[in-house]
């Protein structure tokens, strides 16, 4: 009976791969704003219900950027979207000229050990359209947990993290590394995504 109960947590996490269910799949993505990283994608954007993990070398190398539309699209539906403790204070006047609605979004302050807690509750909640985390403690056993609550409050979850971890296997549904070529030019290449192969292009910002 418990073999039972934990293939059907899987399949509940959408951490399985289901044969035959490819197509769809492939139309349950949420568009990112960006036409040219959406047709990458098997599910044609963010993955739904699901933990997506961004990894960078640093702050501030257009991750935000990244996500801004995805953002402005939700907060300006009503959808409220959740950070949780940022490593820097959002410029309020920028986010809003970007068009973001502000009353929509809700900033939670929280200590490393705490805010991996409220990134799973905010989550879980049902009451947010997204979560964007920055988890420095965070185990594959923390991110399944993250994924699952993900999957349970129907929200898009967003982990920024050191690519360092790209070594280290994840249970998220979408992972994207920010990376500069020879020339010094950055892009994010997909090395994970549910629904097929990880793409060999890599979507370089500025594109449609």
């Amino acid at each position: 009976m418990g073999g039972v109960v934990a293939i059907e947590t899987l399949l509940a996490a959408q951490t399985l791969w289901h044969a035959g269910r490819s197509a769809s799949i492939a139309a349950a993505g949420e568009p990112s704003g960006h036409a040219a990283l959406d047709a990458l994608l098997p599910q044609r954007g963010w993955p739904r219900r699901a933990l997506t993990e961004l990894l960078l070398p640093a702050d501030g190398v257009g991750e935000l950027s990244l996500l801004l539309p995805t953002l402005v699209r939700m907060t300006q539906a009503g959808g409220t979207v959740a950070l949780i403790a940022p490593p820097y204070l959002p410029y309020a006047p920028a986010w809003q000229a970007a068009g973001v609605d502000l009353a929509a979004l809700q900033i939670v302050d929280a200590t490393p050990r705490d805010a991996l807690w409220a990134f799973e509750q905010c989550l879980r909640s049902g009451a947010c359209a997204a979560v964007i985390g920055w988890p420095l403690q965070a185990d594959a056993q923390a991110l399944r947990r993250l994924q699952v609550a993900a999957d349970s409050g129907d929200c898009l979850g967003f982990a920024l993290r050191d690519r360092k971890h790209a070594a280290n296997p994840s249970p998220a549904a979408l992972r994207v590394e920010y990376a500069r070529d020879a020339r010094g030019q950055g892009a994010w290449h997909v090395r994970k995504c549910r629904g097929g192969p990880a793409p060999a292009q890599a979507y370089a910002p500025g594109t449609a």
